[in-house]
């Protein structure tokens, strides 16, 4: 979007989200249009009340009940036709709304995960939750404001010509110095929304880390630290909101200046026409109430400029979201149910700014139902070589194949339907543990499947237990269950997935022996018939792995099974050594 273009092309583009309810927002707009011709009634019916009531003879009217039951039918209609009017509106943002909402997650969930090592996560959060608020105000009520203040604005001027021509001109002066004072602020507006967009999002971070960290804050005293963090990020919001208001506010007494002129200069001709029996008393009175009567909307339309160069930079930060690139889906091959060889040929893989390759020309040959090892010094490359399998990234150079399939030319679904995956740090969801086990593709799973998935993965004992068993709520990533139960839910997940591939990423390091023991036996379960790649840390682990591959700094350095690579003496040797010099270090003496 260039810089000239950009505040037009963003409002075509919000108005795309209002169009589908065009019938909705043609009534509203029917609704406005009434409401705003009854506006000039008012001063319309105070001329005749002067002039031929309080004016004649006796200061009576032949009907005096007329004027009255008109004022009263004028605010009646008024009433009606503006909660119409509201209603629609209101009924449109609401779902202008929702319906970005639901985009801006679809796009989320979309996103490779390249984009979550960029941003942290309560970016897009901030966007979804709180930008697209703005968004809606400038789609809708901007456009509620300028249409029926303006329809209110032209009423009342029609009425004020129709009445005395040369005061109105003089009003007309007032145009170019309210759009002179738009255009002044709109810069600055714009700029202090960003900023506090930006400040919001760092705010909506540490509230984030709080309440993820709460156990390290209260025990390593992180209080005082974590309140100065806030106090921080809060003042900045509040800074900039400051400099939005200054800005808004700045608008508002300009105009009512320049109004406010405009009536001293009003009152000072129509006295001269007067004195020369040009106007009225009514006319007068009549034609300053319906000027008083402009003030207001004109005031609306000159405040509206504030939430228009808000929503323009919500809707910045919301179209970067929806602008960002989806994870790249352009195979067209269905893999079906995988027999599960997989072949890494050359593979290279680098992280965006990183200084070296994470990978560098890795070959691997895993056969059918092969359980392989990946082990090695922290930064060796485990971890990234299996995220490549359900390409969660994509290799820079080489190749990885499936049955003879670059993984390239298969679709995103289709590779991933054939892929199971448990992780040493536990992804649940604030649902019930069926609901956990029997997640995604599986959703639709029978009681008896995931109670059995349960059993295999040594889980079932400790559900029963659990207040209502599998309807229990887990909480917040499991947050009511045991770290050794946690990750046995995630096992009865994979079991129930029954993939052909099974990645599991040290999904025992961070468990103790009682709890260590009943998941390896649920992952030995796991992973009976199927291709699985194993990241270990504990050695002990996978000694009976059908192949072992040590990997340093991205690179192939042995491969072999246990006692081979035993005998070798060489990087897994060392190890392997080092790991029991240091268990038996922690043992008790």
């Amino acid at each position: 979007m260039t810089k000239t273009a950009s505040s037009r092309d963003l409002y075509l583009r919000l108005l795309q989200y209002v169009r589908p309810y065009w019938k909705a927002i043609a009534l509203s707009l029917c609704a406005t249009a009434v409401m705003a011709a009854t506006e000039p009634m008012f001063p319309a019916l105070l001329k005749p009340l002067l002039d031929e009531g309080f004016a004649k003879p006796g200061g009576q009217m032949e009907n005096p009940l007329l004027i009255p039951l008109g004022i009263v039918g004028v605010f009646l209609l008024r009433g009606v036709f503006n909660y119409f009017s509201s209603y629609g509106f209101s009924w449109v943002s609401n779902r202008v709304i929702a319906d970005i909402r639901a985009e801006l997650y679809g796009r989320l969930l979309r996103l490779p995960s390249s984009y979550f090592q960029k941003h942290a996560s309560s970016v897009p959060l901030t966007k979804i939750a709180y930008d697209v608020n703005g968004v809606a105000s400038a789609a809708t009520n901007v456009i509620v404001t300028v249409l029926k203040d303006g329809l209110v604005v032209i009423g009342l001027l029609g009425w004020l010509l129709w009445l005395n021509w040369q005061l109105t001109l003089i009003c007309f002066a007032l145009i170019p110095a309210v759009a002179w004072a738009m255009r002044t602020f709109s810069g600055r507006l714009r700029k202090a929304s960003r900023a506090a967009q930006v400040s919001t999002a760092n705010m909506v971070q540490v509230l984030q880390e709080s309440a993820h960290c709460a156990r390290v804050i209260k025990v390593f005293g992180g209080e005082a630290q974590e309140a100065g963090r806030f106090l921080k990020t809060n003042n900045e919001v509040r800074q900039q909101n400051m400099r939005q208001a200054v800005a808004a506010a700045a608008t508002n007494p300009i105009v009512q200046m320049f109004a406010a002129t405009a009536v001293a200069v009003v009152i000072y001709v129509a006295q001269v026409q007067s004195a020369s029996g040009q106007i009225t008393v009514g006319s007068f009175v009549s034609f300053i109430t319906a000027l008083l009567m402009l003030l207001s909307p004109l005031r609306h339309l000159a405040d509206v400029n504030a939430p228009l160069q808000r929503g323009l930079a919500s809707a910045e930060s919301v179209f970067q979201l929806l602008d960002e690139a989806a994870e790249r889906d352009e195979g067209t091959v269905d893999a079906g149910r995988a027999a599960g060889h997989l072949v890494f040929a050359n593979v290279a893989f680098r992280y965006p700014s990183a200084e070296r390759n994470a990978l560098s020309a890795v070959n691997l040959d895993i056969a059918p139902g092969q359980t392989v090892a990946l082990v090695g010094q922290s930064g060796g490359g485990k971890s990234t070589l299996a995220a490549l399998v359900p390409r969660f990234y994509n290799p820079d150079s080489g190749s990885i194949q499936l049955d003879g399939v670059d993984l390239q030319d298969l679709s995103l679904h289709s590779l991933r339907r054939n892929i199971a995956y448990v992780s040493q740090d536990v992804l649940l969801f604030n649902d019930t543990v069926a609901a956990n086990i029997a997640y995604g593709d599986m959703a639709g799973a029978s009681r008896e499947a995931i109670a059995a998935a349960a059993a295999a993965a040594n889980a079932l004992e400790f559900i029963e237990r659990l207040p209502h068993g599998f309807d229990t709520m887990i909480g917040e990533n499991g947050n009511n269950l045991s770290g050794g139960q946690r990750q046995r839910l995630a096992i009865a997940r994979a079991i129930l997935k029954d993939a052909p591939i099974l990645i599991l990423d040290e999904a025992t390091s961070a468990l103790d022996n009682e709890s260590e023991r009943l998941v390896q036996g649920a992952l030995e379960n796991l992973m009976q018939k199927r291709t699985t790649l194993v990241i270990a840390h504990r050695l002990s682990t996978i000694e009976k792995a059908d192949r072992i591959v040590v990997l340093g700094e991205g690179r192939v350095l042995e491969s072999g099974r246990h006692d081979e690579l035993l005998v070798k003496n060489g990087a897994y040797a060392r190890l392997h050594s080092l790991q029991e010099q240091t268990e038996s270090l922690r043992e008790p003496a």
